[in-house]
């Protein structure tokens, strides 16, 4: 989709500093959990533009992103201070690791990666599939959604920042799928590091860098 302006829906609290927004689906947009948008908002005259995965199951209606408030940001305060019916210059979906209807999706997330691991795990539960998600985090988000998960049959750890990701992946990988990890590079790095400790090929997993 190429850049056009879309309006809010929804801006809710999902967590510590932490907003969930819901924009319109425009016409002939198409986009799977897992890819990310951008978008580009005017701050002191400049426009700023910023990533973020979708974190919604589905696009229908309205899709949502999963937006980190840091007060000293750029353009993230000016997120969080969106209301319905604000209009944001949106261009994608971009990005070729989501999911594409496995019969199993493990999602690994660090911090903000939380977004896509709940969009998958969601759809995977909703297409009759199965999944797991390790999630790290001090401050964990979207924690009514994680609990659906688990009490819908998904295997959800939450653990945090100070904890060893080894158990937990492996526990998660023991009856195989699909392995997604999304995060920051020193997550990333772990939860490698856990998978080949659990004999998984790491060169199968879908793995979106967030820097």
């Amino acid at each position: 989709m190429d850049e056009r302006v879309l309006d809010v829906v929804a801006v809710r609290d999902v967590g510590p500093d932490t907003v969930a927004i819901d924009f319109e689906t425009p016409d002939a947009f198409d986009a799977q959990p897992g890819q990310f948008v951008k978008l580009t908002l005017p701050v002191e005259g400049e426009d700023v533009s910023r990533f973020y995965t979708i974190s919604s199951p589905t696009v229908e209606g309205a899709f949502e992103i999963t937006v980190g408030i840091d007060p000293d940001g750029e353009l993230a305060p000016q997120l969080g201070a969106l209301e319905a019916g604000d209009g944001v210059r949106i261009a994608g979906p971009f990005g070729s690791d989501y999911y594409e209807g496995e019969s199993r999706a493990v999602v690994l997330a660090g911090g903000p990666g939380v977004g896509p691991a709940v969009g998958i795990a969601e759809r995977a539960l909703d297409d009759g599939n199965e999944a797991a998600v390790v999630y790290q985090d001090d401050a964990p988000v979207h924690e009514k959604r994680l609990d659906a998960l688990a009490e819908a049959g998904a295997l959800v750890t939450v653990i945090g920042s100070e904890e060893s990701l080894t158990e937990p992946v492996a526990d998660a990988v023991e009856d195989g799928g699909q392995v997604f990890i999304y995060g920051f590079a020193d997550f990333l790095d772990a939860a490698t590091e856990a998978l080949e400790a659990a004999g998984v090929n790491t060169d199968d997993a879908k793995v979106e860098n967030f820097g």
